[in-house]
């Protein structure tokens, strides 16, 4: 199954995950990361370099690792297979801290109350 992949805004139109992955320093783990949402649009969960794991219902994260590093990035899946980016972030612990699925939690309330 292939997917569209969007990134989610906020009322003020910024795009966290787009901001999280510009933010990083490492030009090559920055392209890692963008050929890995390539792979997904292009492979669906056949991607390659890609785990998928579902957190709660409509909530699933990407776990994507690059040069020693593991990148996070939740999701929810939309009508026709549309993959919308939630939130991001650089894994340290062994478990998803707290914090970083509640910010996307939030984030796929609004999203789910703005495409009503």
């Amino acid at each position: 199954m292939k997917f569209s992949v969007n990134y989610f805004r906020t009322h003020s139109g910024k795009a966290p995950v787009e901001q999280y992955i510009d933010d990083i320093d490492n030009k090559e783990e920055r392209a890692e990361i963008l050929s890995a949402l390539k792979g997904i649009q292009e492979y669906g969960t056949e991607a390659v370099g890609v785990e998928f794991r579902q957190i709660e219902g409509k909530l699933w994260e990407l776990k994507i690792k690059t040069h020693g590093n593991q990148h996070r990035i939740f999701y929810a899946v939309m009508k026709g297979n549309e993959m919308v980016l939630l939130h991001a972030y650089l894994k340290k612990t062994p478990k998803a801290p707290l914090r970083e699925i509640e910010t996307a939690k939030q984030r796929m309330k609004q999203l789910m109350e703005e495409r009503r």
